[in-house]
């Protein structure tokens, strides 16, 4: 059985912190779900990590789904949350419903996140009745980079700080079991946690979130160009991969690999008599 919202929800209200990672194919998803992570997400990060696009906003459906697919073989007791991608949601009602049962039809998700608080709730309301689980995303929301002027902090006056409280009660009112604050002065992310009742997940929020998300790619150092400030390396995996590629490498031009011990025998016979035809 797959993490449920009604669980999400119970350990909101027990104090019990929320992991969530990103995945994107198979293998990563198997050990994310092996590890115990309840909440696997297929971003639209993945334009950026898997796909080499310079942001989120050229992903497609199709190209989500493709993922969705991957990341749902791989895993079996997590739930697996898909992004909604750019201007899949947000010319109409009916475009929001089509795009979002294609996730869960096809792509085989359990729920659907979408970008927004105000501006979307009536998106997300109506996904809601039709039994489609929906989390919502607001702070530093990706696809509005452009609008945002960059990947910058919302939330630092009092404005904007009242306009995120407002978009986390609309995002609940209209039935999200959950909401992503990102890049958003932890401070605040606290104060919206206590003021709601569904889960927060902060990625850049603080520890005062319900949970926390984060790029896998980042935490294990995949991603060599820079170290987002909202992340913590665990490892160095894109080292580990260089140094073992550049063995391989080594091994092959000098003859090292492959050994016996990579090599399969036969009757040394059969060879002799190829050689009289």
């Amino acid at each position: 059985m797959r993490t449920t919202v009604i669980q999400l929800k119970a350990m909101k209200q027990k104090g019990e912190k929320i992991a969530m990672l990103t995945a994107y194919d198979y293998m990563t998803a198997k050990i994310v779900d092996n590890a115990g992570v309840p909440l696997i997400l297929v971003g639209d990060s993945l334009g950026m990590v898997i796909l080499g696009y310079e942001s989120t906003i050229p992903v497609t459906m199709d190209e989500m789904i493709h993922h969705i697919k991957a990341v749902v073989r791989g895993s079996k007791n997590a739930m697996v949350i898909a992004d909604l991608p750019f201007m899949s949601y947000h010319i109409s009602k009916e475009q929001a419903l089509t795009n979002a049962a294609r996730i869960i039809q096809e792509g085989g998700a359990q729920a659907v996140k979408v970008e927004g608080g105000t501006s979307v709730a009536d998106k997300i309301r109506e996904i809601v009745d039709c039994g489609i689980p929906v989390m919502s995303h607001i702070g530093l929301t990706p696809q509005s980079v452009n609008q945002l002027g960059g990947y910058k902090i919302q939330g630092k006056d009092l404005d904007t700080a009242r306009k995120l409280l407002d978009d986390a009660k609309a995002i609940e009112q209209a039935g999200a079991f959950a909401v992503v604050l990102e890049t958003v002065p932890a401070a605040l992310a606290a104060f919206i946690s206590q003021s709601i009742d569904i889960p927060t997940i902060g990625i850049g929020a603080g520890a005062g979130c319900d949970g926390q998300v984060q790029v896998i790619s980042d935490i294990l150092g995949l991603f060599t160009d820079f170290v987002p400030k909202h992340t913590k390396q665990y490892a160095q995996v894109a080292e580990v991969m260089s140094g073992a590629i550049s063995d391989y490498y080594n091994e092959v031009k000098s003859g090292a690999f492959p050994t016996e011990a990579q090599s399969f025998a036969m009757d040394e016979s059969i060879i002799d008599e190829l050689k009289k035809k």
